[in-house]
């Protein structure tokens, strides 16, 4: 009985190993190959070979990281359907009420991120505050 939970510690020893000896060949590599010249344009941000304008702690808008989030889940979401499809005729129809279910669960949420204004890139209110930003500046511009 103890002797078939060595298999199991073998295994993980090997890993642990493989995992420490990894890291430390990346680590002597990393040493040795190193550049060694140490200036101010090592130590700038790299933009296409042109000097950095301005700092660098730029704030990026958020609907860079929502889209790509939405496009990332039903991505996935649609790899689960293919091999469904592959196999539908063998599975029968409760597998076809199973991806129905799930189907209406994506359309369902689809619908959420949709009405929530998400899928938007410009939302129609940051429109209007955009308008309403520009005419109090023509307005303070006027007034000179």
């Amino acid at each position: 009985m103890l002797f078939d939970y060595v298999n199991v510690l073998v295994f993980m020893t090997v890993g642990v190993l493989f995992l420490v000896g990894s890291l430390l060949a990346a680590r002597l590599a990393s040493r040795l190959l190193h550049s060694r010249i140490h200036n101010l344009d090592k130590l700038t941000n790299y933009e296409c070979g042109e000097r950095p304008i301005g700092g660098t702690a730029i704030q990026f808008n958020i609907r860079f990281y929502v889209i790509a989030l939405i496009f990332v889940i039903f991505e996935v979401e649609v790899v689960f359907l293919y091999p469904w499809a592959v196999v539908f005729k063998d599975l029968g129809f409760f597998a076809f009420v199973e991806m129905s279910i799930f189907i209406l669960i994506l359309l369902v949420g689809l619908a959420y991120v949709w009405c929530k204004g998400d899928l938007e890139w410009v939302k129609p209110s940051e429109i209007s505050l955009a308008r309403e930003r520009s005419s109090q500046e023509h307005g303070e511009i006027l007034h000179r």
